[in-house]
C-alpha cells in the first residue's frame, strides 16, 4: 500500500544546542513530591506511519536485568522461538545482547551459529571507545550505546557541567564506531521524555545525522522513555508527548523514519499505547522484551507490540501467533517463572471466563466475548472457570470444553450439578471448582454424557 504523502511539512532546519546554565529540571511537569503532571498544548500532529514497521527484541538484555539471567541454551532456546514467531519476512527484527561476559559471548555465538536472518543479533555496549573492539570480535554488523541526553543524565548523573561536553563526550564515541569499521549503531538517547526537546534532544539528532552522511555510518536513534513518562496522546505537551518526539523529529529536524526506534518502560500503564503512537508518528522500529520483562516495571511486552502490528498493517505477515503460546509455557517451566494467570494472551486465564452471564453469550456466539480466533491463532480457545457466578450457562459450557458434548443449559443434570455447586458455596467453599470435581459431578448427574466422554478418552 503506497503512503500517502499529502502534508506539506515546514523546510528542515537547524537547531542550536541551548546551554541552561543550570540543569533544566522542568518542574512544572516533574515536581518529584507528586506524580508528573499531565498537560497538553493546542498543537497537535498528524498519523506518519512508514510503509514498513518492524519489532525489535531486548529480552536478552534489558529483558535479563529484571531477573535471573538465563541460561545460554535457554537463550537459544527463546532466540529460536522468536525467529518462528517472527516468521520468514522478519517481523521480528532484531534481538540485542550484552558482550561483557564470556556466558554473553557464547550465548551472542550459539545463535549466531543457528543461521537465522532474523533476528538480526546486534550488541549493546557503554559509550567508551574500547568497547567496540568487542562487538567487532563477535562480528556484529550493529551495536547500541548510551548516550544520555536529558539533564537530569548529563549534570546529576554523569556530573558534566554542560550539555556541550555531554555531546561532545558521545561524539567520539560514535567517531571510534567509524573509525573501528561499524557499519551500523544505536545512540540510546535515555530519559529523552524529561529532556529539552528543541534544545538538546534534535541539535544532537542532528549532529548524529550529519557524521553519518559524511562517515558512512548508518546511525539510529533509540528513543528511551527512561521512567515511562511518555504520552501516547498528540496534543499532549513536550517533552511527553510521543507523537510529537517522533513527528517533528521526523518533519523539522529531517530525521528519517528508519532512523528511529522508541524503548518504552511501563511505570505509568501507557508502555503498549506509547510504542504504537511512535509507530503511528512515524518510527519504523517497536522494541520490546518477552512478557514485556525489563528493568524495573518492565518494556513494552512482545506480545503486545505483535498484536498491534497485525493491526497496523491488515495481516499477519509471517506472524505466527501461536509461538506466543509456546514461549510462556517455555518460560514457566524452564525460566521458573509463574506468569499472572490474568496477564493479557499468555496467562492461563486471559480468555477464561467465570462469569455465567458471559459463558452464556459464548455458548451462543463465541465472538461475544472472545476478541478474537484465539484457538486458531494462540492455540487456546476460550475456556469457563465455575464458581458461584458461573450459572448453568457456564456448567454447560465447560462440559463442551471438557467433555467435547453439547448440552442444554435447561438440562435437569445440568440443573442438578448448579444446584450441587451453589450448596457448597452457601457453606462458605471460596475455591473454584477443579477438573476432577467437575467431571465428577458430570458422572453423577449426566452419566450418559459421562460414558462418552469416558469411552473417547479410553480410546485416545
Amino acid at each position: 500500500m503506497r503512503k500517502w504523502e499529502n502534508f506539506l511539512h515546514p523546510p528542515v532546519s537547524k537547531f542550536p544546542l541551548v546551554e541552561p546554565g543550570e540543569p533544566n529540571l522542568m518542574r512544572e511537569f516533574f515536581p518529584f513530591v507528586e506524580p508528573p503532571y499531565i498537560t497538553f498544548e493546542g498543537v497537535s500532529v498528524p498519523p506518519c506511519m512508514p510503509a514498513e514497521i518492524y519489532v525489535t527484541d531486548t529480552t536478552f538484555r534489558d529483558g535479563q536485568q529484571a531477573r535471573p539471567p538465563y541460561s545460554v541454551q535457554q537463550i537459544v532456546d527463546l532466540f529460536t522461538l522468536l525467529h518462528e514467531l517472527g516468521g520468514p519476512n522478519g517481523v521480528i527484527r532484531q534481538s540485542e545482547f550484552f558482550l561483557y561476559t564470556k556466558k554473553d559471548r557464547e550465548a551472542v555465538e550459539r545463535v549466531q551459529g543457528l543461521g537465522f536472518a532474523y533476528p538480526e543479533v546486534t550488541g549493546w555496549i557503554r559509550a567508551h571507545p574500547k568497547d567496540f573492539q568487542l562487538v567487532k570480535e563477535m562480528g556484529l554488523k550493529e551495536t547500541g550505546i548510551l548516550t544520555s541526553i536529558s539533564d537530569y543524565h548529563i549534570f546529576k548523573k554523569m556530573g558534566l557541567s554542560s550539555r556541550r561536553d555531554a555531546i561532545d563526550k558521545y561524539m567520539e564515541v560514535v567517531k571510534s564506531a567509524a573509525d573501528t569499521g561499524l557499519k551500523a549503531i544505536r545512540c540510546h538517547f535515555e530519559d529523552i521524555t524529561r529532556a529539552d526537546f528543541w534544545g538538546a534532544v534534535v541539535p544532537f539528532a542532528q549532529t548524529l545525522m550529519e557524521f553519518s552522511k559524511e562517515s558512512g555510518l548508518f546511525i539510529k536513534i533509540r528513543l528511551c522513555d527512561t521512567l515511562g513518562f511518555g504520552l501516547p496522546w498528540p496534543h499532549a505537551a513536550l517533552p511527553r508527548s510521543i507523537p510529537k518526539i517522533v513527528y517533528y523529529l521526523m518533519a523539522y529536524a529531517g530525521i528519517p523514519s528508519d532512523r528511529l526506534e522508541i524503548h518504552s518502560h511501563n511505570d505509568f500503564h501507557l508502555v503498549t499505547a506509547n510504542t504504537v503512537a511512535a509507530w503511528v508518528y512515524g518510527a519504523m522500529y517497536a522494541n520490546t522484551t518477552i512478557l514485556g520483562i525489563g528493568e524495573r516495571t518492565g518494556n513494552c511486552p512482545l506480545t503486545g507490540a505483535l498484536i498491534h502490528y497485525v493491526g497496523l498493517k491488515g495481516t499477519l505477515n509471517g506472524v505466527n501467533l501461536r509461538k506466543v503460546t509456546e514461549i510462556a509455557e517455555y518460560i514457566e517451566k524452564e525460566g521458573r517463572l509463574t506468569i499472572p494467570p490474568w496477564q493479557p494472551l499468555v496467562g492461563r486465564h486471559f480468555n477464561t471466563t467465570q462469569a455465567g452471564i458471559h459463558a452464556d453469550g459464548l455458548l451462543k456466539f463465541e465472538e461475544v466475548y472472545n476478541p478474537f480466533d484465539t484457538a486458531t491463532l494462540l492455540g487456546r480457545p476460550p475456556k469457563v472457570a465455575i464458581t458461584d457466578k458461573s450459572g448453568v450457562a457456564g456448567i454447560a459450557r465447560w462440559i463442551m470444553e471438557n467433555c467435547g458434548l453439547e448440552v442444554s443449559k435447561s438440562d435437569p443434570g445440568v440443573q442438578k450439578i448448579y444446584e450441587e455447586i451453589t450448596a457448597q458455596y452457601d457453606e462458605g467453599r471460596v475455591t473454584s471448582f477443579s477438573e476432577q470435581e467437575m467431571l465428577a459431578l458430570v458422572k453423577r448427574h449426566l452419566p450418559e454424557v459421562y460414558a462418552q466422554y469416558a469411552g473417547r478418552t479410553k480410546g485416545a
